[in-house]
């Protein structure tokens, strides 16, 4: 028995978008609610992968094309192939989820030299049908022929240049049957055979080059880009579906619309139209559209229409809707509808707005919003107060600032990005293969196109900022050269550009760090009201404590004390402290240390009062707070070549006998002691980097190891965090500072730092007269200590999972070395599926975690567990952490909001979850 691979729009099940794909599943799905959507049917995805795993059509299929054919034909009382009365149809791509631009698309597919005739009879009107001929002949030379863009519009150009006409709507038919025949002639010349007359023929041939679309290179690089895997989405749909034209005359129109606007997220109609159009001149930017508004002048009856499509368009659907439709001799059709690609703006806004309508509920308003979106609007915005004058001036497609050098091609604009350039890719359109420029691109420039062509859609998906139609700029990509009145820009000039409000100027523009909306607020603290999860921040300043604050922390997860020590003021005493030859001089310097982490530690439990704080005690080998080998074999040198010249100096004054006090200020000073004490320390810096030194000092003498070795910096730090704790304890600050040990591997280490803290608490309490509240705890990165968790949860009232060192012990390669050698091409070539830096490896180490946290609660039910490593913030990797019920995340500042969207999709996503 044969498989069905076709369902008709009447038949099909809008809810299954994998097997029909988005565009297919809602194409049926608005037939069957009552829209005016012309006839057509859907080739399953089923059928593209049974094309691509044996590259030939399933058997049958082109079977269950004619007849569905006769069926379209049937509904519309046309003839496919026919002289009289002519079907034709537009071939179309779909996956399970959105990727505008990025598969093919023909249109007016059935026109050969017969149906043509046939088309110009029905309509009475050459030039239309010369025009529908000339757009198929293109499409289908580059889509099923493999025949490049270039190869036609040099005939294209060149009959526009001999008749002395600039815009393609003065062309007309002798015009347009000239470039149809010189189209033919391109094809025969590049294929070696004709054009194909037969129309069946031509449909076998756009089905499979739409198949084949779905392993293009533009559509592996959106897929990667986006993380959009074989689950998500697996193959394409191919929607046959009847042509309808919008440039039939001045009856017709043909548009792309928003139920909102997906810049700012503002519940208004929105969308561009042009009046005697094909849809391909809104979207390509061939064209500059006008704004959807306008039609309520120029077609008032057809305006109302639009609006009652749009309202229930997103009734229906409960989300905002990017919708195209076109207009033929006076009938609205609605061509396609699927969820808009917005901002993280829009997002946010429209999320708040539709709760607040009753359309949708807190739930869904947050599920609707990916949470990696929201580090969209943390990007530093163009500062308001900028003084510098706009270069030109173009439509405002996708807000945000972005700056970099200017390039003409994506290609280009790929090399430099990889190479670590900042670039905007200025193009007069852009085109679906430009995608890898996009990716690559801080933003993009246009200087033809609207708020709906290729390039703004693209850029709001991807959250760049994009300027489109600013029509001022003279792009000649041959001369890499772009010209504004007096002004060349060319490539590698700095160039600004601001999505907001479509300004583009010359040079960098200083911007100013984002704030957190109100709406962005509301739909936060309904993920709070929902998430199990609490998140945490990874910081170790007050100034970043009060922007993590800012941004919902409800505690720090991780306070790094060495990164206190390098401060300017303090990495002298760290250094003197290092080169201490006995406890004594240790000792000495640590005292001058204590009262600054005293100051460090008061300021940070004041600023994320009354929340955790988490100060991790001192890490990183002692070496990393020293100049390396090297450096200081060239300082001492250096230093001994000066010596050698203030010894030269010397001689000179006794010489000439001028005093010392006649020199200027700047070299009196500098005696031969001087510099002979400046090489004597930096002699012994470099002998402790050559005493120091560790073939891996990451698996060496850190972390809880120089807590044992030298007991008194730890004694100390203890000291700077309980004596802080105390004074804003008298003070009436509420505060709750947890100590945390590093790189644990047995019991007896954390029960030896646990006296030194025990110590200090007895002391402290009877200096200050009062009890302290304060946790004490261990950091996970161990492997040993993950099988030894029973135990040190004896001890530890808290475990925090230092996933960094835990993921490269479980590896057993470093992050340097893997990133910058093997791991792209583990990625690459599917070895790993993601980046285990990045993204929790719930295989491996995610194993060990849930172990690690399932012996600790056996052993002390009460006990707090959270992870504070780089993927805290990781949306997928919170889903794990909220799986295997940790109290807690912790991550960078920037990335609070996300992790907070996220724990609220892991709550109401927990039973779907499946652990991989």
């Amino acid at each position: 028995m044969t498989s069905r691979y076709i369902y008709s729009f009447q038949d099909g099940d809008g809810k299954n978008k994998v097997l029909l794909g988005g565009k297919g599943a809602n194409l049926c799905e608005m037939t069957q609610i009552g829209l005016n959507v012309p006839p057509g049917f859907v080739i399953t995805t089923e059928a593209c992968l049974d094309y691509l795993k044996n590259r030939q059509l399933p058997d049958g299929l082109m079977d269950q094309v004619k007849q569905q054919i006769q069926e379209v034909e049937r509904m519309t009382g046309k003839s496919f192939g026919a002289r009289n009365r002519p079907l034709l149809v537009s071939v179309r791509s779909g996956s399970a989820i959105s990727m505008p631009g990025m598969m093919d698309t023909i249109l007016n597919l059935g026109l050969n030299q017969d149906t043509l005739k046939g088309l110009i009879e029905e309509t009475d009107d050459p030039r239309f049908g010369y025009d529908a001929y000339r757009r198929f002949i293109q499409l289908f030379g580059k889509v099923a022929l493999g025949i490049s863009d270039e190869k036609f519009d040099e005939h294209f150009d060149n009959v526009k240049k001999q008749a002395g006409i600039k815009a393609d709507v003065a062309l007309d038919a002798a015009h347009l049957k000239q470039i149809s025949e010189l189209f033919l002639q391109v094809v025969h010349d590049e294929t070696g055979r004709p054009f194909p007359e037969d129309v069946y023929e031509q449909l076998e041939l756009s089905i499979k080059a739409v198949f084949d679309s779905w392993m293009g290179k533009r559509a592996v690089d959106y897929r990667r880009e986006f993380h959009i895997t074989p689950r998500m989405a697996n193959g394409t749909a191919v929607n046959v579906v009847t042509m309808v034209f919008g440039n039939m005359g001045n009856d017709c129109a043909t548009g792309v619309g928003f139920t909102r606007n997906p810049g700012t997220g503002v519940n208004e109609m929105y969308g561009e139209y042009l009046v005697n159009a094909q849809g391909e001149d809104v979207v390509a930017g061939i064209r500059t559209p006008k704004p959807v508004h306008e039609l309520a002048t120029e077609m008032p009856d057809l305006y109302r229409q639009l609006v009652e499509l749009r309202n229930k368009l997103e009734s229906h659907y409960k989300e905002v809707q990017d919708y195209e439709y076109t207009i033929e001799r006076g009938v609205l059709f609605c061509l396609q509808t699927r969820n808009g690609k917005m901002n993280a703006a829009a997002m946010v806004r429209t999320s708040v707005e539709m709760v607040n309508e009753g359309l949708i509920s807190k739930e869904r308003a947050l599920l609707r919003i990916d949470p990696e979106l929201l580090e969209q609007l943390l990007h530093p915005q163009l500062d308001p107060e900028n003084k510098i004058q706009p270069l030109a001036q173009g439509l405002p497609a996708s807000p945000g600032a972005a700056c970099g050098k200017c390039v003409f091609d994506a290609d280009t604009a790929e090399l430099m990005g990889r190479s670590g350039e900042k670039v905007i890719l200025l193009r007069e359109e852009t085109k679906p293969e430009d995608i890898h420029g996009f990716f690559a691109s801080q933003g993009i420039l246009t200087s033809r196109g609207g708020k709906t062509s290729h390039a703004a859609v693209v850029a709001r998906g991807m959250g760049k900022a994009c300027v489109a139609g600013a029509e001022d700029i003279k792009v000649d990509v041959k001369a890499r050269l772009a010209i504004v009145g007096d002004v060349h820009i060319r490539e590698g000039d700095v160039i600004t550009i601001d999505g907001s409000n479509g300004l583009i100027y010359l040079g960098e523009i200083p911007t100013i760090e984002p704030t957190v909306s109100e709406e962005l607020h509301t739909l936060l603290s309904w993920a709070d009201e929902f998430a199990d999860l609490k998140v945490h921040a990874n910081v170790d300043t007050p100034e970043r404590a009060k922007m993590a604050a800012s941004y919902g922390a409800k505690g720090i997860g991780l306070c790094r004390t060495e990164r206190m020590f390098n401060a300017k003021d303090r990495l002298p005493l760290v250094i003197d402290m290092i080169l201490a030859e006995d406890k004594e001089s240790r000792e000495a310097a640590l005292e001058k240390l204590f009262p600054i982490q005293r100051d460090d530690f008061k300021q940070l439990f004041a600023a994320m009062a009354p929340h955790p704080v988490t100060v991790r005690l001192l890490d990183p080998p002692m070496h990393e707070f020293l100049p390396s080998e090297h450096q200081l074999q060239d300082e001492i040198l250096a230093l001994q070549h000066y010596e050698t010249i203030i010894k030269g100096q010397r001689v000179t004054l006794e010489t000439l006998a001028i005093q010392q006090d006649e020199l200027p200020t700047p070299f009196s000073h500098l005696t031969e002691e001087v510099i002979s004490k400046a090489i004597a320390k930096k002699q012994l810096m470099l002998k402790k980097v050559l005493d120091l030194y560790e073939v891996n000092p990451m698996l060496g003498h850190r972390g809880v190891r120089l807590g044992m070795s030298y007991p008194e910096i730890y004694k100390m730090q203890i000291r700077s965090i309980l004596d802080a704790a105390a004074i804003c304890t008298k003070e009436g600050i509420k505060i709750l500072p947890e100590i945390m040990v590093p790189q644990v591997i047995t019991a007896q280490e954390l029960k030896k730092v646990q006296e030194y803290v025990l110590e200090i608490q007895e002391d402290i309490e009877n200096q200050y007269g009062i009890k302290l509240n304060f946790k004490f705890g261990t950091m996970i990165e161990t492997v040993r200590a993950c099988t030894r968790a029973g135990q040190l949860a004896e001890i530890a009232e808290f475990f925090s999972f230092g996933t960094n060192d835990l993921t490269q012990a479980t590896f057993s390669f470093s992050r340097e070395d893997a990133e910058n050698k093997f791991l792209p091409l583990y990625n690459e070539v599917g070895l790993l599926e993601d980046n285990p830096f990045e993204v929790l490896d719930v295989k491996g180490v995610g194993q060990l975690m849930r172990m690690t946290a399932d012996r600790g609660r056996a052993a002390r039910p009460d006990i707090r567990i959270g992870i504070c490593g780089e993927q805290g913030g990781h949306p997928q990797s919170i889903r794990f952490c909220h799986h295997i019920k940790l109290d807690y995340v912790s991550c960078s500042a920037p990335r609070i909001p996300i992790a907070r969207l996220a724990a609220a999709h892991a709550k109401l996503l927990e039973n779907d979850y499946i652990e991989a």
